[in-house]
Order: structure tokens, then C-alpha cells, then sequence
């Protein structure tokens, strides 16, 4: 072992000559004593684990004191050392960071033992609390996962199994928050390989047997845009970016193709000096090559919250094939691969506030407030995974602050990341100008505004709405407290308590809620599903959003809103000829079904979707069969407030090639929200 030890010693010195490896010798001494006569599955010393996860983390760029608690990092858990006895070693911040990865070895004792996913979420949670205080230690930890799946056909089937999901769930879009790019597709292609061994295998043989074709295309490309690159006098390194196997099963998924029709397996980078010198080698590509539409992104002006900033496109070649450069300077390439690392000096980060990592990690720190409210392995497990997933969405409030929330989230969800008040208090939102219901799903680049009502409080239904997770743990919080929601957090088999004690109360600046005004509330009524009607709102009861109501039939002809209780109406019994449906936008919704009638023609199913997409309908139920003609039909059901809706996804699918007709099956009103 002191023969790799030698060449860690070794890695460390030619990434940073002058650092002192003192404090790693010695952690290397009491890691290799700890951890004597323990081997792993693959019979190998133990220490030889440790060893390549502070390996992983050299070659990151970490600092020495992350290093040293990397080769202490389950000493721990696995052995006699304490906490107490590294303390006094090597210092608080060593013993907190071996701490941190470590997992709860004891559950407080109970009547019923802890499920394992009680114990997983335990451990998760200790983690990503510990992370919030300090992101070496979700560093640690993702080179203690990635060096476990380098390594993990020693354990059985069904571990395997459950530690690669769990790596794709948790693990991985932590990475792509860090932007560790690289430690990201390795551990997204090792737990690919053991899910999906069938898929893998494919793709990975068909990449090897084009190789040698695709290698020869890439350098007469590189050679062209490098050629032409200079000619404009852009300063510049051109190179091609290999698509890793994951990637290309996702965009098979995805798009519903086969290998042979992903074609853009293969992307070109173009490195600049400047900024400046990105957007011109941009305009080259562009004159080169016409892009397609919709596939543009400019990371530059606008970079992502992980710190990424690239400019993506994808320009049509000849023979009409797809082509994707990915343009960036020095800079901005040494961080898409090191992320955080690649700027790391953890000290400045306390003392002098280095802004754009403390963007960066935001989220954790955001997570930590909810996490302490996402009491039951389900919701945690639940939360997270949306929380942290890969997709998200851009969306700006009224001031044009950037918001950054799941995909497929919602007002409400909106409400929620400006404040609990604002989202207990919800009616209704504005998205660009123009009222949504409340199931409605953010677009990039929207624009909302919130609507509320100082008499409105969250519906059960709303759990079914949401997807972040602080949006969820507040709303079954404020539930509980109006005693709606009375289960309680189970632990063990069935048993329930409150795991948490008396939480200290942090003095925030509550915004002020106030009632919606009434014009707003006229333009948010809808009179037997139609909008646009002539409406009063009734002074004798007020009604607000959130309210049953009912119309009522005035002498002049207009309709006056009322509150379904309200008294004034009780005594109007024998009116009831004068009474009209009334209810507010997105408390009534239909479910439609359509017939689609296709021919024959590859990936029509998801030309549709693609087609259907960006009018952000609620899919609840899809099928595709043979008639008794023998013509293909796609028959789904979705969700909407109003007919118009339906018109328009009719004649977007209708543009499709290879759709012949559609038709509607049916129409049914429901009701949601409470």
C-alpha cells in the first residue's frame, strides 16, 4: 500500500508544489492502522478504497484539508476511532467533514425498529445538512460513490441495483448542480451499465463499430471550422466531444429513435480567449451552416445556476444532418468540468464572499429549511429527487428576478419559493399578462405574478399540484395546523410520532397579503365554463377566489357573484329560475379525449408530443392501437378550462405529417381544488 500512497503523495505535489503533506501522512498512518485486517469484496485491502477516493479528489483540485478527511472518511463507521479522538488529531474541521459522510450507525431506540428507508432517509438527510454547512462534504461524497461504482460487481444483484438508482436519483443531479460534469457522466454510465446491461451493451457496440467512420467525418469538420475560424481571425482550439452512453439512451428515449437516427452522437467545442471571441466564432458557425430553430441557448448572457456558461447550438449540414458546437472560453471550459473546484479557496468563500459561488449553492442552503419539515422517507426521497432534478425551468417575477424551480412546477410552487405567506395565501397567477389556473406549467421565461387573498389557505388537492419539495413540506405544515391534515409522520411499522423537538423561530419580514380587487376578480370568474361575461361581484358577501360561488341573474341582465352560503340568496328561494353555475378560473376543468389517426411514418408519437409540448396540457392517460380498419390511433385524455384549448391542440396535431384526422371522443366536467 505505500507504493500508492507514494504515487497519491505524488499527485498532490505536482498539482500544488508547495503544499505541506504532513497533516496526509499522518491521516494515511491512522486510516492504514484503523482499517488493518479489513478487506474488501473484491479482496483488497481496505485502504486502497481510501486511497482512490482522495485520488479522485486531487485530481479535482482539493484542498489539502479535504484530502485528508477523504482518507479518513470511514474510519468512523467502520472502526474504533471516535469522533472525539479525531477531533483532538486533526482538528474540528477534519473530524466535522469525516462526520458528515458518515452514516448513522444507531436509531434512537423504539418499540418498532426503523424501516430501511427510514435509516436511508436518516443518513440522507444528516448528509445534506452537514453539506449545507460545508460542500466539501458532498465532494467527499461523490468521490466515495464514484470509486463504489467503479468497483461494485463484487456486491450482490439486488444491492446493486438499489445503490445505481439511487446514484441516478440523488447523486447525479447533485453533480450537475456542482457542474462536476465529469464525475456526473461517470457515475451516470456505471449505474447505466448495471440497469440497464441489455441497452448498454447496444449502444456501446454500435459506438465502437462506427468509431473509426465518425473519427475520420470529426477531423475533416474540425479542420474546416479551424480553417475557417482563422480566416476570421478568431483565436481558438477546436476538438470533438463524445456523447457518453447515457446521453445517447436518454436522447433515444426521449425523441423515440433508434442509434442510426440520433446523429448528433458527436459535438464539436470551440475554446476562446474573450467573450467576444465566442460570439464571433458563433457568427462563423451561423454563416457556415443555417441553425435549427429552437435549438440555441446562450449560457453566456444567461449561465446556469451550477456556474455553466457555454453557447449551444445546432446548425443542418450537408446531407441534412444535425450538428451541435458548444462555444466557451478558457475559463468557462476549466469550469463545466471542475465546477466549484475549479475556483476553490474555501477560506475566501467565509471571509470574503465570493458571490457566485454562494449563488451557486443557494439551493443547499435553501433545501436545509425545507428538509427539516419533510419528516417521512417518501416525502424526503420524493422532494429531493424533483428539488435536484437536472430539469428545471427559468422563470422571472414581476421585477425580473430569476426564479429556478422543477420542471412541470406550478404557480403555486412559484408562490411558495417567494414565501410561505405568499403561497398559503395563493388565488390565482398571472403569466405574462394573462390569468392561469393554478395546474398550469411553467415555461422558461415566463413571467408570474401571484395573486392573493388574506382569507385563502391551502387545499389538500394542492399536494397533487406541486412538485418542489418546500412547496409540499409547507402546505402539509399549514394543514397540520388547521388540523386537515391529521396523519402524523410514521416510524417503524405503522407507529407515528413527531420526530421533531421545538424548532427556534427565525424573525422574518412577512409580506403583506391583500385582497385581490375586483376587477381581477371579474376577469377570474367563469359562467357555466364560459369567460367573458357581463359580472358583478356581491357586496353583501364578498366572495373571493377559493369560494364556492353562484351566479344570479339580475334585472339589468348582468350576473351577480355571490358566495354559495350567502344569506341574501337563501332568502330567494323561489328565484331559483335566475340562478347560474359560477366558478373561478381553474376550479373547473373538462377532460377531453382525442382520436389520432396516423399512418405509417417512424417517430410520428413523438412528432405529436413535440407538437403539443408548449401548449402545456396535463396528460392523464394515453393508449395507441389498431382500429378495427387496421389504422394506427393514438388516443389520450387531458386535461383543460376551456374548449378553445381543445381547438388549438386539434390543428397543432393536425399539422403533424402522417396524421390523417382527429377527433374528439369525449367531454367531461370535473371539479377540482376544494
Amino acid at each position: 500500500m505505500r507504493t500508492e500512497f507514494a504515487k497519491l503523495l505524488k499527485q498532490i505535489k505536482k498539482a500544488n508544489p508547495d503544499v505541506d503533506d504532513k497533516l496526509v501522512r499522518k491521516a494515511y498512518s491512522v486510516a492504514d492502522q484503523a482499517h488493518q485486517g479489513q478487506m474488501r469484496l473484491s479482496q483488497e485491502p481496505y485502504i486502497t478504497h481510501c486511497l482512490e477516493v482522495a485520488s479522485i479528489l486531487t485530481g479535482m483540485g482539493m484542498d489539502i484539508t479535504t484530502i485528508t478527511a477523504s482518507l479518513l472518511h470511514d474510519v468512523i463507521e467502520d472502526t474504533d476511532v471516535t469522533f472525539e479522538a479525531l477531533e483532538a488529531d486533526f482538528g474540528t474541521d477534519i473530524a466535522r467533514l469525516v462526520d458528515g459522510v458518515t452514516k448513522i450507525g444507531t436509531m434512537p431506540r423504539a418499540e418498532v425498529q426503523p424501516t430501511d428507508e427510514e435509516k436511508q432517509a436518516a443518513n440522507l438527510r444528516k448528509m445534506l445538512v452537514a453539506t449545507a454547512q460545508d460542500i466539501r462534504v458532498i465532494l467527499i461524497k461523490l468521490a466515495d460513490r464514484l470509486h463504489n461504482l467503479r468497483t461494485i460487481e463484487y456486491l450482490p444483484k439486488h444491492k446493486i441495483q438499489k445503490i445505481c438508482q439511487e446514484t441516478l436519483d440523488i447523486y447525479v443531479p447533485i453533480a450537475n448542480r456542482m457542474s462536476l460534469s465529469n464525475i456526473q457522466w461517470e457515475l451516470e454510465d456505471h449505474a447505466f451499465h448495471h440497469l440497464k446491461p441489455i441497452e448498454y451493451k447496444e449502444i456501446a457496440r454500435a459506438v465502437a463499430m462506427k468509431r473509426g467512420e465518425r473519427e475520420t467525418l470529426l477531423k475533416e469538420r474540425i479542420q474546416f471550422i479551424e480553417e475557417r475560424l482563422q480566416e476570421a481571425e478568431v483565436n481558438a482550439r477546436v476538438f470533438g466531444r463524445p456523447k457518453h452512453l447515457y446521453s445517447i439512451y436518454q436522447k433515444m428515449e426521449k425523441q423515440g429513435k433508434s442509434y442510426e437516427e440520433v446523429q448528433d452522437v458527436m459535438a464539436i467545442r470551440i475554446v476562446t480567449q474573450t467573450v467576444s471571441g465566442c460570439y464571433n466564432a458563433l457568427g462563423v458557425i451561423h454563416h457556415l451552416w443555417p441553425p435549427v430553430p429552437g435549438r440555441f441557448k446562450d449560457y453566456i448572457a444567461r449561465p446556469k445556476v451550477n456556474m455553466y456558461q457555454s453557447i449551444h447550438t445546432t446548425v443542418m449540414m450537408e446531407g441534412n444532418k444535425p450538428f451541435e458546437a458548444q462555444i466557451r472560453t478558457e475559463e468557462m471550459d476549466r469550469i463545466s468540468r471542475e465546477g466549484i473546484a475549479a475556483h476553490w479557496k474555501y477560506k475566501d468563500l467565509i471571509d470574503d464572499g465570493d458571490d457566485t459561488s454562494n449563488k451557486q449553492l443557494l439551493w443547499l442552503r435553501q433545501m436545509q429549511d425545507w428538509l427539516k419539515d419533510a419528516h417521512a422517507p417518501d416525502e424526503l426521497f420524493d422532494s429531493l429527487r424533483r428539488d435536484i432534478s437536472t430539469f428545471a425551468v427559468f422563470v422571472n417575477t414581476p421585477r425580473g428576478e430569476v426564479k429556478e424551480l422543477a420542471q412541470g412546477a406550478t404557480p403555486i410552487d412559484f408562490a411558495y419559493s417567494i414565501h410561505s405567506d405568499v403561497g398559503h395565501h395563493c388565488i390565482g397567477a398571472k403569466v405574462n399578462g394573462h390569468l392561469v389556473p393554478l395546474r398550469y406549467h411553467l415555461q422558461h421565461g415566463d413571467t408570474i405574478e401571484i395573486l392573493t387573498s388574506k382569507n385563502q389557505n391551502p387545499h389538500r388537492d394542492w399536494l397533487d399540484i406541486v412538485v418542489t419539495g418546500r412547496a409540499r413540506t409547507r402546505i402539509r405544515q399549514r394543514l397540520r395546523e388547521m388540523d386537515e391534515f391529521p396523519e402524523k409522520p410514521r416510524t417503524g411499522k405503522g407507529e407515528s410520532r413527531e420526530v421533531d423537538g421545538p424548532r427556534r423561530s427565525t424573525p422574518v419580514v412577512k409580506p403583506r397579503i391583500k385582497d385581490v380587487d375586483e376587477k381581477t376578480r371579474r376577469q377570474m370568474i367563469r359562467i357555466e365554463g364560459q369567460k367573458g361575461m357581463a359580472t358583478t361581484i356581491a357586496k353583501c358577501c364578498n366572495p373571493m377566489p377559493g369560494d364556492p360561488v353562484i351566479g344570479y341573474l339580475t334585472k339589468r341582465h348582468s350576473i351577480s357573484i355571490h358566495r354559495a352560503d350567502c344569506r341574501l340568496l337563501e332568502k330567494k328561494e323561489n328565484d331559483t329560475e335566475r340562478l347560474v353555475g359560477a366558478s373561478w378560473e381553474g376550479d373547473t376543468m373538462m377532460e377531453s379525449t382525442l382520436l389520432v389517426h396516423i399512418g405509417s411514418r417512424p417517430n410520428v408519437l413523438a412528432d405529436i408530443t413535440n407538437a403539443i409540448r408548449p401548449m402545456n396540457i396535463e396528460m392523464i392517460h394515453a393508449e395507441f392501437r389498431a382500429d378495427k380498419n387496421g389504422e394506427s390511433v393514438f388516443e389520450f385524455q387531458f386535461e383543460t378550462t376551456d374548449r378553445q384549448r381543445i381547438e388549438r391542440v386539434s390543428r397543432a396535431i393536425m399539422n403533424v405529417s402522417g396524421v390523417r384526422r382527429v377527433s374528439e371522443l369525449s367531454e367531461t366536467n370535473i371539479a377540482v381544488g376544494s
